[in-house]
């Protein structure tokens, strides 16, 4: 199943700099990427932030991917 995240990732001007954001909370896109990046795996990040759900994550990874395929290629 594809996560749709347009449904969790959010945009406001206002808050973290209008970076997107999960579910209108103030922890970023950034912050997930970095902490899988750094090796925290799901279910450390869920405990260490019980307030994200597994859903949240992968809308994370989904929206990455997105936003990477959308890039143009610089020749």
């Amino acid at each position: 199943m594809t996560i749709n995240y347009r449904n969790i990732i959010t945009l406001e001007p206002g808050k973290r700099g209008g970076k997107p954001c999960i579910r209108g909370l103030r922890i970023t896109v950034y912050d997930v990427l970095a902490w899988l990046a750094d090796g925290m795996t799901e279910a450390e990040i869920l405990d260490d932030y019980p307030e994200l759900e597994v859903d949240d994550i992968r809308a994370c990874l989904a929206f990455a991917a997105d936003r990477e395929h959308s890039l143009s290629v610089i020749a």
